[in-house]
């Protein structure tokens, strides 16, 4: 296990009980004060694939949440399942805060997981292939395929997929072979016919043995049939229809297809290492030979079959999912670009915001601060504001903190055409950013090349903040620019996430900004921020004093609320004060996206605490915290959840909105639209699940992401 998840998974479990309010006595009878991290994850994935399932959706947006349940399904298993394993392993007998030993935990997954794979492979089968079918768009089966047809996909095998198969099989000069990660595989048993061959070696008895194929990756997995666009065959069916060219004088059995899921954490000793840049691509490489912690086969696949790969793979039986349907459907969304609006939600087109038509966006922004609401807001504001640094002749610095930029991301080129005009460029690029190490590897070098200053983050933290500071020289002194904001520089996946950034010229900010990025490149202890809260040096610390005030305001007969929205709910100490400030009469409305560790609704205990998730055509990603503070709001944004990673081992950025129409856009329309949404919104219940908010008789539908297109947030 990494020393990351490590020390994650020991935080999770030090609560401190004595913190906690007196229960009353209901409280007490609860099953639990916390609900379990990993099932809490897994809840929120049951959310993505009941999306799926959703009639009222279009056809292929429910492919499209299939899809996203496969993917989030491989990486729950490669970091979070895997874990648990480890810890199987390594004897752990700690229990989490919900009191499960991780063998517990582990029989919990598999219990929970069964049915929502039935559930998969019955939308899938049932559901949205014939649907799909009758809209023109048909992935079929080799033998359905038309005489003609067949000749076809035959001659492509021939030419296109037989020259890079492999073949391997398994004898006693053959060892079995290594399962790449996620591939998809087929498994059969090979025989000979009665007799001898001429290639058989001399007093060779030929015995039935195993051979695996491995589906290559290189080609695409729906495989067009004919000139059509819409109508497909598996590129496995292809190939198991053509296996005599394949064992030629053999007689080889069916095919059952398989896959394997492997530890994908990285281990990390970053106090050990002399080049974090040569230890994560070293960290890379072993990635893909972790330990097997997943086996997935086709249901027909038979027991012995089913036996000798979980012995070869040294799995268990309880690691063994069989699937009723095609193994990766992430495959699927290659779907989704057919070109069939009728089938996908409406389109929409992000606002320009007004103030990027004045003639200098850093005279906009020094009029006063600007709030964007992406995707509704166009992210051209965000690359627009860096390119402006980068040609206006008055800059002189630009510092920016970069986590997932994306292979293709027009910023990183854009910091280089600024170094190359000999402005001072700094890029924090974080090599550990979970699955986009490798792209971040390749700009970190393009960066050092093109003479910016790259920095790899600090020691043992994450580097999670979403922050670029600009210097500009106005006149006879420098006036700097921040902009401040909870999603990535990505441009790509801004059209699919929704985030909140701030442009601001504040002083104080922009001072703040400075000691920021000297905190990181070089060896300032800076504990005092004038504006801003950063983790991990105060976040945690101006968070309990935010909820302590809220609960000294109702106390004093004040205005008490706190409305948070976030990724993840997941801190034992933050619970607990909020827990502490329900029983004290605030109320608290929560809207989480994924992990909920707090258990909402128990008498005692957290009875003034509702909390909801939402999950829509665009993946809510947006972090807003409100304080209603006896009437003098406050309202903050940023790039953390209340997690223990995020406040004691990333470096995240929290940034007060102080402008009045900013910070009432976000208390009084934003999050009130979230509480509002009675059509995508679901509500956890003290029993730990989500139920689907319920419609009053009068009360007409409200989607708050639909709310949002036609409500524009351009400020």
């Amino acid at each position: 296990m990494s020393t990351a998840i490590k020390e994650e998974t020991r935080n999770s479990r030090l609560y401190d009980t004595a913190r906690l309010p007196t229960l009353s006595p209901i409280a007490e009878g609860a099953t639990r004060l916390f609900f379990n991290r990993e099932l809490s994850l897994l809840n929120f994935h049951a959310r993505v694939l009941a999306e799926a399932a959703d009639a009222g959706n279009p056809l292929l947006e429910r492919l499209k949440f299939l899809a996203i349940f496969a993917s989030n399904l491989d990486e729950f298993f490669m970091i979070r399942v895997s874990g648990l394993k480890e810890e199987v392993d390594e004897k752990v007998t700690e229990l989490s805060p919900d009191g499960m030993t991780p063998a517990e935990q582990l029989d919990e997954i598999r219990l929970r997981l069964i049915p929502l794979l039935k559930q998969q492979s019955n939308t899938l089968n049932k559901e949205l292939l014939p649907e799909l079918r009758k809209q023109g768009i048909d992935v079929t089966g080799y033998d359905r395929l038309e005489p003609h047809e067949r000749q076809q996909m035959d001659e492509y095998f021939t030419e296109s997929i037989l020259p890079i198969l492999t073949p391997l099989a398994v004898d006693p000069s053959h060892p079995f072979p290594y399962i790449s990660p996620s591939s998809l595989n087929l498994g059969l048993i090979v025989d000979a016919p009665p007799g001898r061959s001429a290639a058989d070696p001399p007093h060779a008895k030929f015995e039935p043995r195993f051979v695996r194929i491995k589906v290559p990756s290189l080609v695409s997995r729906l495989v067009p049939v004919g000139l059509s666009t819409t109508r497909f065959v598996l590129l496995e069916d292809i190939i198991e229809a053509n296996l005599g060219q394949l064992f030629p004088g053999m007689v080889p059995g069916p095919c059952y297809r398989f896959r394997v899921t492997r530890d994908a954490d990285m281990d990390i000793r970053e106090s050990e290492a002399s080049d974090l840049l040569s230890l994560i691509q070293q960290e890379l490489r072993k990635r893909r030979f972790g330990s097997p912690v997943r086996l997935e086969v086709s249901t027909d696949m038979p027991s012995e079959m089913i036996q000798y790969l979980s012995q070869s793979l040294e799995l268990t039986k309880d690691d063994v999912y069989k699937v009723d349907a095609p193994l990766a459907l992430q495959d699927f969304a290659s779907l989704y670009d057919i070109d069939r609006p009728d089938l996908k939600d409406e389109t929409f087109t992000p606002a320009a915001p007004q103030w990027l038509e004045q003639e200098s966006i850093f005279e906009a922004i020094a009029e006063r601060d600007i709030l964007v609401h992406h995707p509704y807001d166009s992210y051209d504001c965000v690359t627009e504001f860096i390119n402006a640094a980068v040609e206006d002749e008055n800059v002189v610095a630009i510092k920016m903190c970069l986590y997932r930029t994306g292979a293709e991301s027009p910023i990183p080129p854009a910091l280089i055409r600024a170094s190359e005009q000999g402005k001072q460029v700094t890029a924090l690029i974080e090599l550990k950013a979970r699955f986009d190490e490798k792209p971040n590897i390749e700009w970190a070098r393009q960066l050092d090349e093109a003479g910016v200053h790259v920095v790899y983050g600090m020691i043992g933290l994450k580097t999670h903040s979403k922050l670029t500071l600009v210097v500009r020289r106005e006149e006879t002194a420098l006036k700097r620019y921040v902009h401040v904001a909870s999603g990535n520089y990505n441009p790509t996946t801004s059209f699919t996430y929704t985030d909140v950034g701030l442009f601001t010229a504040d002083a104080e900010i922009g001072a703040d900004a400075t000691d920021f990025f000297n905190y990181l490149t070089g060896c300032s202890r800076q504990t005092d921020y004038r504006k801003l809260l950063i983790a991990p040096v105060n976040l945690r610390e101006q968070l309990t004093r935010l909820i302590d005030r809220e609960i000294e305001h109702r106390a004093a007969g004040r205005a008490a609320r706190i409305v948070a929205k976030f990724n993840r709910l997941a801190d034992q100490q933050i619970i607990q004060k909020l827990y502490e400030a329900s029983n004290a009469g605030v109320e608290i409305a929560i809207v989480v996206r994924g992990i909920c560790m707090l258990r909402p609704g128990v008498a005692g205990l957290s009875e003034n605490i509702t909390v909801r998730n939402i999950v829509g055509r665009f993946l809510e990603h947006s972090r807003i915290f409100h304080f209603t503070n006896g009437g003098n709001d406050e309202v903050y944004i940023g790039s953390a959840d209340w997690m223990s990673r995020n406040l004691k081992h990333r470096i995240e950025v929290i940034a007060p909105v102080q402008d009045h129409s900013m910070k009432s856009y976000l208390k009084d329309v934003v999050l009130p639209a979230y509480l509002r949404d009675n059509t995508k919104a679901h509500e956890l219940t003290a029993g730990g699940e989500y139920e689907r908010v319920k419609r009053g008789p009068d009360e007409a539908p409200f989607d708050s992401q639909t709310y949002f297109i036609g409500h524009t947030a351009a400020k």
